[in-house]
């Protein structure tokens, strides 16, 4: 069964295994979109920037939350997060779900909606959530989609839909990500290499 997710609404997850699928439709004029996750300890921060997984770092050192490459279908574009939730350790309460965009704000972006799957099935299967993401105001050029957290020894999911107007480099800062904005940044920088709000990311 699928849920049709509104805004605020939660539901436990039947897996801890999941694929939150981001899909939008692209088009002349519309911003390329990019999904990245945060693991959050129970004061809502990142315990490292290793706790930021996205396009230039796709892996957690855990293995167990990963960036996919994007996708095109024949209805859209899509840009996946997968978690192994069951696996992580105990000082990880939630895996915010995020979205950037790039080359405009969400305004511009069409059709966008997050899907989750239990990742651990052999035919993929149909999403057991379903939850259109609309902008609050069309300027955000970084919204939080949604969260996987911890309750007692079961995950939920929350839609959220959350912009903010300062791109991935604000959304990141929120949750304690120590930004490099530099151009070249050196190779041994422990800092997430996040590109300034309006530089380039990378195409589809």
């Amino acid at each position: 069964m699928t849920h049709a997710m509104s805004k605020g609404s939660n539901i436990p997850l039947p897996a801890t295994a999941v694929r939150a699928v981001l899909q939008w439709t692209p088009g002349s004029g519309v911003p390329d979109v990019d999904a990245s996750a945060l693991l959050l300890a129970a004061d809502g921060h990142v315990r490292s920037d290793e706790d930021f997984v996205f396009y230039n770092q796709p892996r957690h050192p855990s293995g167990l939350v990963r960036h996919l490459p994007k996708q095109r279908l024949a209805d859209g574009l899509t840009d996946t997060i997968e978690a192994d939730l069951g696996s992580l350790e105990a000082g990880v309460n939630r895996v915010v779900l995020a979205a950037s965009a790039d080359g405009g704000p969400f305004g511009l972006v069409r059709d966008l909606r997050l899907r989750l799957y239990d990742s651990a099935a052999a035919d993929g299967g149909e999403p057991f959530a379903v939850f259109n993401v609309v902008a609050e105001t069309g300027e955000e050029t970084a919204l939080i989609c949604g969260e996987l957290y911890r309750r007692g020894d079961r995950w939920k999911f929350r839609a959220l839909g959350q912009g903010y107007d300062s791109g991935l480099v604000g959304l990141a800062t929120e949750f304690g990500i120590s930004v490099d904005d530099s151009e070249a940044p050196p190779a041994s920088e422990p800092t997430a290499h996040v590109p300034r709000p309006g530089a380039p990311g990378p195409g589809a």
